[in-house]
């Protein structure tokens, strides 16, 4: 039993070699199976062998990095020392002069100081002038006495008085110049005309421009606002101040907001935009009711103006009764008195009883439509602002 089991085995491991091995090379005997182990041994210890020796080759190389690495780390902290011994004596010596320059400024130092801290409160409101637009780089010299530790020269403190004179004589003119506008070809300069630092259109078809300061890197602070003006008495004032020959005194357009005022014509949306925004069915417009709202205001308008009508032509009616003495019935007033005809002969109780029948007869004649035109009225204010979104 045992001699099988043994050569069941062999039989196994032969049949799975065979089937291992390609056709060329088929295993026929124990001998070949030994052989075959033995070969595949001897090349398996040859590869482990091999990468052994690479592995300690880059050991060896792994270790001389660490080395180097640790040489270099050493000596950059070395450097780093010194450095910061350097850094400390400089600091050390800064402070001294720092002191020095305190106790040489005296009284002075307040002074220059008062003089730092108006430079850079009046770069901020030169940065949001309008006029700024017109001479970009006029608050350079002002930040830099604003930024800068050192004493500011004559120069510098002549400069921030002349600037202020120059932003006064600047803010009392109307001018014109080129400058690169944002969203008209792509920042190409156009022509401006500014009033004062109030507002600001293109020379050429009076388009109102909104100033932003420019950003990092660019030179552009004026943009078309979204939505121009849709009143005829502010586009006209821009146009007039274009037409206007030198010295001539024309009405301009004003912003005494500084461009705040402009800006909100934005959110004021047209007639068309109102009467436009009832069918848009968004969730954020009138959709079905504003729809419904907006007929009904309609239908109260045209019905008021037919009502106008009709008692404009039942008014001429009675002006022209009161000038006959004989009665007619195609107005109220001739029916009146054709009722008094026929009971002028009796007391006065029954001509009383007989003109008040009649004038109670005349009255809903004459309220006719009241009804909806109170509707109409109630609705209007609904009618005009109901449903549009200011975004």
């Amino acid at each position: 039993m045992k001699f099988f089991t043994k050569s069941s085995v062999a039989v196994v491991a032969a049949s799975v070699l065979f089937s291992a091995v390609p056709a060329s090379a088929q295993i026929s005997s124990i001998d070949d199976v030994l052989r075959k182990v033995r070969s595949d041994a001897a090349a398996a210890q040859a590869d482990n062998q091999k990468r052994e020796r690479e592995f300690r080759q880059r050991r060896d190389q792994q270790s001389s990095l660490l080395s180097k690495a640790r040489g270099e780390l050493a000596t950059l902290e070395g450097r780093a020392r010194s450095v910061q011994s350097t850094f400390d004596s400089n600091k050390n010596r800064i402070s001294g002069l720092e002191a020095q320059l305190a106790e040489k400024q005296g009284d002075f130092r307040e002074v220059f100081g008062l003089a730092r801290s108006k430079a850079g409160e009046f770069k901020a409101i030169l940065d949001s002038s309008l006029i700024t637009a017109e001479y970009p780089g006029r608050t350079t010299v002002l930040g830099t006495i604003s930024e800068s530790k050192a004493l500011p020269s004559t120069d510098d403190l002549n400069q921030i008085w002349m600037t202020m004179l120059d932003e006064i004589q600047a803010q009392r003119q109307v001018a014109s110049f080129t400058a690169p506008v944002a969203n008209v070809d792509d920042g190409a300069p156009v022509g401006v005309t500014r009033v004062g630092p109030f507002a600001a259109f293109t020379t050429d078809g009076g388009n109102y421009l909104k100033y932003a300061p420019a950003a990092a890197g660019s030179d552009i602070m004026l943009q078309l606002l979204p939505k121009q003006p849709a009143d005829a008495v502010v586009v006209n004032a821009a146009k007039e101040v274009l037409a206007a020959s030198p010295g001539e005194v024309v009405y301009a357009p004003i912003d005494p907001t500084r461009g705040s005022l402009l800006n909100s014509f934005e959110r004021v949306p047209t007639f068309k935009e109102r009467f436009g925004s009832f069918w848009k069915f968004d969730g954020g417009h009138g959709g079905f009711w504003g729809a419904i709202i907006q007929w009904l205001g309609l239908i109260g308008v045209v019905f008021g103006i037919f009502n106008i009508l009709r008692l404009f032509m039942v008014s001429s009616a009675v002006r022209g009764q009161k000038r006959k003495a004989q009665a007619s019935k195609s107005n109220p007033l001739g029916r009146v008195m054709m009722a008094y005809d026929n009971v002028k002969g009796d007391d006065s109780e029954s001509v009383e009883l007989a003109l008040d029948e009649a004038i109670l007869k005349e009255s809903p004649k004459l309220e006719t439509g009241l009804s909806m035109l109170k509707l109409g009225a109630g609705i209007a204010p609904l009618s005009i602002g109901y449903g549009y979104r200011y975004d």
